[in-house]
């Protein structure tokens, strides 16, 4: 129960105005991490043509980082991929305030909807079919201390297996 109050707590500084870390857990989302850049942006317009609007995803200009919410458990079953990461649990992420919609600092380019998160396969054929560059692994890798930041490795969470 003291998890769950957590998450509560959290979700609701989000809601009220506050950018907030929260730790991926179990039963809340998992994290895609890609770039940003202009095939990232086509990567979103796709996903807003296949799910008639994307499912969330901040944007972190001081990174160059996209971060696209879904389910929770993808991490556990995310096949290797050459330009993104997968993260679960016991990793972190800001969530921006719901109202943050431009920078500074992390911001919604697609807000939060209670009823969606992106979809794995869907975003998967998107990154498979535009490539966003620069690869967010060896930047992950050494944010997270983890000394083979080989794509396909699965330690700590870096490439999600």
């Amino acid at each position: 129960m003291a998890d769950l109050a957590e998450v509560i707590r959290t979700l609701l500084a989000v809601d009220v105005g506050r950018d907030t870390r929260v730790r991926l857990c179990p039963g809340l989302f998992d994290v895609v991490v890609t770039a940003s850049g202009l095939l990232a942006r086509s990567a979103v317009a796709l996903m807003d043509a296949i799910q008639d609007g994307c499912g969330p995803v901040i944007e972190d200009p001081a990174t160059g980082w996209l971060y696209w919410l879904v389910r929770p458990g993808s991490s556990a079953t995310w096949q290797p991929h050459t330009h993104a990461v997968c993260l679960g649990a016991p990793h972190t992420i800001i969530l921006p305030s719901l109202a943050r919609s431009t920078p500074p600092g992390p911001y919604w380019l697609r807000p939060s909807a209670s009823d969606r998160l992106v979809p794995v396969g869907g975003l998967r054929q998107a990154l498979d079919a535009l490539r966003p560059e620069p690869a967010p692994h060896a930047a992950l890798a050494h944010q997270l201390g983890i000394t083979t930041p080989s794509p396909y490795d699965n330690g700590q969470g870096a490439a999600c297996a």
